[in-house]
C-alpha cells in the first residue's frame, strides 16, 4: 500500500520521484506510514496528499468543513473513538444518503461501518485529516457545551462523592480535554477557570491578552475542577489550600506541558493553567524582532568568554526567550553551558539545566555557587534578586566566565541603578557588565488582514517623531526598519520601493513606504486567521545599551539612569524602547497602539 501510494502522489505531481524514495526510506526506518513521513517533513501539503488520492478514485475534495451545518442528531450515532480514530465526520443529510467527510480515500471499510451505525446510505467526500480532526473537536465540544449548560451540574449534597462520580462523566471529560485543544488551536498560553455565582467561565490569554472563550453552569465546577486536578496529581479532596501540579498531553501530535495552580476562593476553587509548547518555543534569535544592526551587536557579545549580559523587562516581557535563544546560538559541544532557573521552562539539548528549590535552600546564589565547580563556560541565572546572587556573578565573570541573566527594571540604565541598590560598587559594574539589553512584547499585525493608512501628526508625535529632527529620524528610522530581521531575512529584502501608488497598496501588502505619501502605518483587520483579532503572534522591542567607555566613566561617577540614557542616545546610538517600537511600526510589524501600550512607563517619564 506504501508504495502504492506514492505511485499515486508521483503520477498525479503531487510527489517528485526522488522524493517519495527519500519518504520510503525514511518510513521503513521509522516503521511508520509513507503518509506520515511525508506530512512530517513537509514533502507534500496535506491538502495535495488527500486530493491526489481523491482524484485517483473520483471521490470529489473538499479543504475546509463548515461545522456549523453539521446535523447533532447524526453526531449522536458515532462515537467520538470511532470518528478520531478513523479521521471521518458526518456532515450534512440529503434526501437518501448521508454526506460523510474521510480523510482516507482508499480507506472504505470506516464507511461500511457509518452505513451500519446511521442506518443510511453514505456518501464520501475527501478532506485533509487535520481539518476533519478540528471539524471533531469543534462539533463534539459543541455538544459538551451544550449539555453542560443547559444541565444545573446536579445537587453537591455528598461532595467528595459526587465529585469522583460526576468527573467520571463522558461530557465532562472531553468537555476538558476540548479546553487543551481548543487552546492549543488559538495559540493560547494560559488557561483560566473561573467561577462566578451562576457560571463558570473560562478565559484563554493569547498573546498576552485575556479573551473569554467558554462558559458552563454552575453545578459543574466541582466536577470540572477535580477532573483537572486528577490529571495533575493533586488532591480533590483539598480545596482550603491552593496546589500546583504539572499535566503532559499529546494534542495534536504535539507534546504540550501544562502547569497547573489551583487556588480557593470566595466562590469556589480558581484554577490557572499555563501551556508550554515545546515545538513552538523560539530558539533563534533572528525570529525575534531584532534590527540587524541590534542583532550583529548581541551576537558579537554572546561569543565572548567572559563578563555578564543583563536582559531586562517587567514579567511576561520575553527575557526568558531571548536568553534560550542566545544560549542555543552559542550551544555547541566545546562549551559547558550551565543554568539555574526558576521554573526550567523549556530542556534545552546539551545544556546542563537546574531548578532552585528555596525550601531546601537551593537558592540562586547557590546553584550559582556550585556551578563554579563544575568548570562551566557560560552559566545563565534566571533572575538576579538579591546581593548574594549579584555578587558571585561578578565573580564568576571576572575569573573567566559568561554570565546571562535578567534583573526587573523598566529600562536599560536602571539596571545599574538596581545593582548599586542591592550593594553592588559601581566599579564592580563597569568592570564586570558589558551590556543591558531591555525589552518588551507587543503583538504582531496579522499579515493576511492588516490595514494600512497615513499615519497623522499625533500618531508621529506619540512615537517621538515630533521635534525639529523629525525628518532626519524618521529617515533613519526607515533605513533601521527595512533591517528588522524576521525568520532570518530582513524585511527590506521583501520590500520593493516601488513605482505604487498609496491607494494602489493591498491590505496584505508587504511595501512599508509609498513614495506618494513618504510613509505608512499599518492598522488591526480582521479575519478567520487571527480569531478576528487583527494581531496573530508577539515580538519584540528592544533597548540595548552597551557599556563603553563613555557609559563606563558615567557608572562609576555615579550618574543617574537619565544621565546614562542620554550619553548611550549621543555616544553610542542607543534607540530607547519607544524609538525601537516605532522601527517595528514603520517595518508594519505591529501598530502605534501597541508600542504605546509597552511602552507606557516611558511616556510618563
Amino acid at each position: 500500500m506504501q508504495h502504492y501510494v506514492g505511485e499515486i502522489l508521483v503520477r498525479r505531481g503531487a510527489l517528485s520521484q526522488d522524493a517519495l524514495a527519500q519518504a520510503l526510506v525514511a518510513a521503513d526506518e521509522r516503521g511508520a506510514s509513507l503518509r506520515s513521513v511525508l506530512e512530517a517533513t513537509r514533502a507534500v501539503d496535506a491538502l495535495s496528499l488527500v486530493r491526489a488520492l481523491a482524484d485517483e478514485v473520483g471521490m470529489r475534495c473538499i479543504e475546509r468543513i463548515d461545522t456549523e451545518g453539521v446535523p447533532e442528531d447524526l453526531i449522536d450515532r458515532v462515537p467520538i473513538n470511532f470518528a478520531r480514530q478513523h479521521h471521518v465526520l458526518p456532515i450534512g443529510e440529503r434526501d437518501d444518503y448521508v454526506l460523510v467527510a474521510v480523510g482516507d480515500p482508499l480507506d472504505p471499510a470506516p464507511l461500511d461501518d457509518l452505513r451500519a451505525l446511521l442506518g443510511r446510505p453514505v456518501e464520501a467526500v475527501a478532506a485533509p485529516a487535520e481539518a476533519i480532526d478540528d471539524a471533531i473537536n469543534r462539533v463534539y465540544e459543541r455538544k459538551d457545551e451544550t449539555a453542560l449548560a443547559d444541565s444545573d451540574g446536579g445537587e453537591q449534597i455528598d461532595e467528595l462523592q459526587d465529585l469522583i462520580d460526576m468527573t467520571d462523566e463522558a461530557p465532562v471529560i472531553r468537555w476538558v480535554n476540548n479546553l487543551f485543544y481548543s487552546a492549543v488551536r488559538e495559540r493560547a498560553s494560559d488557561i483560566h477557570i473561573e467561577p462566578t455565582d451562576r457560571e463558570v467561565i473560562v478565559r484563554y490569554r493569547i498573546d498576552g491578552r485575556l479573551f473569554p472563550r467558554k462558559k458552563a453552569n454552575r453545578g459543574f465546577l466541582a466536577s470540572i475542577v477535580s477532573r483537572v486536578k486528577i490529571e495533575a496529581g493533586l488532591n480533590i479532596a483539598e480545596k482550603r489550600l491552593p496546589q500546583d501540579g504539572r499535566i503532559t498531553k499529546k494534542i495534536a501530535g504535539k507534546v504540550v506541558d501544562v502547569r497547573v495552580s489551583t487556588i480557593p476562593t470566595a466562590r469556589g476553587e480558581r484554577i490557572v493553567m499555563r501551556l508550554l509548547d515545546k515545538e513552538k518555543v523560539k530558539l533563534d534569535l533572528t525570529d525575534l524582532g531584532f534590527a540587524r544592526a541590534q542583532l550583529d551587536v548581541w551576537e558579537r557579545l554572546i561569543r565572548r568568554p567572559n563578563g555578564i549580559l543583563l536582559v531586562t523587562g517587567p514579567t511576561g516581557s520575553g527575557k526568558t526567550t531571548t536568553l534560550y535563544g542566545s544560549l542555543n546560538q552559542i550551544n555547541t559541544p566545546e562549551k559547558n553551558i550551565l543554568t539555574v532557573e526558576d521554573p526550567v521552562e523549556y530542556e534545552l539539548e546539551g545544556i546542563g539545566q537546574m531548578q532552585i528549590q528555596p525550601k531546601i535552600g537551593l537558592t540562586f546564589a547557590a546553584g550559582l555557587r556550585s556551578f563554579l565547580r563544575q568548570d562551566p563556560d557560560v552559566i545563565m541565572v534566571g533572575e538576579i534578586r538579591d546581593h548574594e546572587t549579584a555578587d558571585i556573578a561578578i565573580h564568576a565573570s571576572l575569573t573567566g566566565h559568561l554570565v546571562l541573566s535578567t534583573l526587573h527594571t523598566n529600562d536599560a540604565p536602571m539596571a545599574v541603578i538596581r545593582l548599586v541598590d542591592m550593594g553592588i560598587k559601581p566599579f564592580q559594574i563597569s568592570s564586570s557588565v558589558m551590556a543591558i539589553l531591555a525589552q518588551r512584547l507587543v503583538r504582531r499585525l496579522c499579515p493576511f488582514c492588516r490595514v494600512p493608512y497615513v499615519p497623522k501628526d499625533a500618531d508621529l508625535r506619540e512615537l517621538g517623531l515630533d521635534d525639529e529632527d523629525m525628518t532626519e529620524k524618521l529617515e533613519a528610522l526607515k533605513r533601521v526598519a527595512a533591517t528588522t530581521v524576521i525568520g532570518n531575512r530582513e524585511i527590506g529584502e521583501d520590500l520593493s520601493l516601488p513605482d505604487l501608488a498609496y491607494d494602489e497598496l493591498e491590505p496584505d501588502a508587504t511595501q512599508v513606504f509609498a513614495p506618494s505619501r513618504g510613509v505608512h502605518f499599518y492598522r488591526p483587520g480582521a479575519c478567520e486567521e487571527c480569531s478576528q483579532t487583527g494581531y496573530r503572534g508577539r515580538i519584540g522591542i528592544y533597548e540595548l545599551l552597551v557599556v563603553d567607555e563613555a557609559i563606563r566613566r558615567a557608572i562609576l561617577n555615579g550618574s543617574d539612569a537619565k544621565t546614562m540614557q542620554r550619553i548611550a542616545q549621543q555616544s553610542g546610538g542607543m534607540r530607547i524602547l519607544r524609538e525601537d517600537g516605532a522601527r517595528q511600526v514603520l517595518a508594519g510589524v505591529t501598530s502605534v497602539e501597541e508600542v504605546l501600550a509597552a511602552t507606557q512607563a516611558e511616556g510618563l517619564d
